[in-house]
């Protein structure tokens, strides 16, 4: 098991200590970026050339004094070290990248001028990202400004925000500023931040058209305790100043300022739509850390039963299954000890099967399971193959106001993939729909494999996500066969028939509910049946047509036509290869909301 922080920026972070220097402004703001616990602190004495270095022997020995006393390290500790030198930027810069530190915190002027080195020279020679702080950081933080265009330092200054925001929940407005001669669809570097702070509801937003940008700034700063803005947006190699507003503010402002400036590749031009497009993954990391949990969360049975009660909903779990009797017995005896009877955190459990022909059907009779075949369910529509056609119809088959639905070849059945997807659901009223994850040792003759498994994930439906809907990029496991949802979010969703389902129900959830409905859930280690690489490659085919329906949904038009939807298959018989052609159309089914049957079923 591993621990997942629910702050999207815990940076390694150094904040240099000087002899009596009142540095508790860059102090303070470390502390409500990472938390006490992840500010690394060391010591530095600067000493002018002409003077001997052994001079600062006792101010070093009164420095460890007050590294120990804000630190709390004991003796012999390294973050307990002084370092004297007649170059202190110098000895930070190695210690930056010997301790590999992902943001270095200083404080205007005080560090400046302890460290014996310029502002210009601090932006122009970053060893790693940079946060500068005046000397009016408070203790307590209620509000923060967040003046943003775009560009490279728009992701560290939304990602610091952010963290601040979790950890002294402060309000949050951000202020957007453009001249009257550009459109706000021409201001190329903030389509990427654009696109974040609409699904960013903790930010207040305001745009303000104006030709000076400096006094809105000032006078707008005055009834926020901080302002967070990144540095002026130039190639690193021409930095020479942080921009003139930023200036102005740190010099003259009587509110906390913090300024960031990013440590960026030289080729990405700090103005472009690219640099802006950054931004996306401050929105997917925010969602991972708040929307990912782990199955042991919610091992404590009685406090879900005590959850769903509170709460009044019904839960049902649908079995998906075709051929399954190996293992359907035990899924659902595990199940249904667990979940029924000893707590009754489930309502009904059906199986829904695709017309097995070997025992599946009666053995989940002979447990007490109604069985369902999913060809014969709503048969006056049609009976089609695919696992899709199950789910969509097993909520004709259930009545619980959240549906899990499991495959029913799980190995290693355990009550968790069950309770680990409820939990979020009940948990967080804004969720409603939840994927599992986990580790994936396959089955392969008799042997183990650990860690492998996933290719489709990885070669098709990752890449696809990553293209074309970023906001899912965060899915550790896009495709798995265990998820669920509320009723009311499901019955809205069209359902693809085939391998399609999966990634069809995803982005349908995004793009009518956000993406901070979708939550997903490690369910630890899954052991299953390794499939071979012709069923793989069908698989894809299905996928990459589904992402391309949704695409055409989206922006209205047509890409595939039907001759798209036949695939030619390579075999190989007796010394010869041949073409083989199959149909894999991914068809699909309207929400189940617009189904007749279903809104007058009793």
């Amino acid at each position: 098991m591993y621990s997942i922080s629910k702050n999207i920026y815990i940076p390694k972070m150094l904040v240099p200590v000087l002899h009596n220097v009142d540095q508790g402004s860059a102090l303070r703001a470390a502390s409500a970026i990472a938390g006490e616990e992840n500010i690394l602190l060391t010591g530095f004495i600067h000493v002018p050339e002409e003077q001997s270095l052994s001079a600062a022997a006792m101010e070093a020995r009164k420095l460890r004094q007050t590294l120990k006393q804000l630190y709390k390290v004991k003796r012999g500790d390294k973050w307990a070290q002084v370092h004297v030198s007649h170059n202190s930027w110098a000895e930070l810069t190695n210690a930056v990248k010997r301790e590999n530190i992902d943001l270095l915190l200083l404080e205007y002027p005080s560090h400046f001028t302890g460290l014996g080195i310029s502002l210009a020279e601090v932006l122009s020679q970053a060893p790693c990202n940079i946060a500068i702080v005046n000397q009016y950081v408070g203790a307590e933080i209620k509000n923060i400004l967040l003046p943003i265009r775009g560009g490279p330092h728009a992701n560290l200054s939304l990602r610091i925000a952010l963290s601040i925001y979790n950890s002294r929940k402060a309000q949050l407005s951000s202020l957007h500023l453009f001249p009257s001669a550009l459109t706000k669809a021409q201001d190329v570097a903030f389509k990427g931040v654009d696109y974040v702070l609409k699904n960013l509801p903790e930010i207040q937003r305001e745009e303000i058209v104006t030709e000076d940008p400096l006094t809105v700034i000032t006078e707008t700063a005055k009834n926020y305790d901080l302002v967070i803005m990144g540095a002026s947006a130039r190639p690193e190699n021409e930095v020479s100043s942080i921009g003139r507003v930023a200036e102005a503010l740190l010099g003259e402002s009587q509110r906390g300022v913090l300024l960031v400036k990013t440590k960026i590749p030289h080729e990405v031009n700090p103005a472009s739509e690219e640099a802006g497009q950054h931004t996306i993954s401050v929105l997917v990391d925010k969602w991972f850390a708040e929307n990912t949990f782990h199955a042991e969360e919610f091992s404590d049975l009685k406090y879900l039963l005590a959850l769903k009660q509170k709460q009044g909903v019904s839960i049902s779990l649908a079995l998906p299954a075709l051929n399954e009797e190996e293992t359907v017995g035990t899924v659902i005896k595990t199940v249904k000890s667990a979940l029924m009877t000893r707590v009754p955190l489930l309502d009904e459990i059906v199986l829904i099967d695709s017309n097995s022909s070997d025992n599946t059907r009666k053995i989940a009779q002979k447990l007490g399971v109604p069985v369902h075949i999913h060809q014969k369910t709503l048969a006056q529509y049609g009976a089609r193959k695919g696992k899709g056609e199950a789910l969509w119809k097993s909520l004709y088959c259930t009545t619980g106001d959240i549906v899990i639905w499991i495959d029913t070849d799980i190995v290693n059945i355990h009550p968790r993939f069950v309770y680990g997807l409820i939990g979020p659901l009940l948990l967080q009223p804004k969720v409603d729909f939840v994927k599992g994850f986990y580790r994936r040792p396959l089955r392969v003759g008799n042997k183990m494999q650990a860690g492998s498994g996933g290719r489709v994930t990885e070669l098709t439906a990752r890449p696809l996500l990553n293209l074309f809907y970023p906001e899912l990029s965060g899915m550790v496991q896009p495709l798995s066969g265990e998820y669920g949802g509320r009723r009311r979010a499901l019955e809205r969703l069209p359902f693809f028939s085939g391998y399609g389902v999966e990634i069809g129900l995803l982005i349908d959830m995004l793009d009518q509910f956000g993406l901070a409905s979708i939550a997903q859930v490690d369910l630890q280690e899954r052991v299953h049946h390794n499939q071979p690489l012709e069923a793989l490659s069908k698989m894809s085919f299905a996928i990459i047509q589904a992402v391309i329906r949704k695409l055409e949904n989206k922006y209205g038009r047509s890409i595939l036509e039907n001759i798209n939807k036949t695939m030619k298959m390579i075999r190989y018989e007796q010394e010869r290869f041949f073409l083989d052609i199959e149909e894999i159309a991914e068809k699909e089914r309207p929400p189940m909301l617009e189904v007749p049957e279903y809104l007058n079923r009793q």
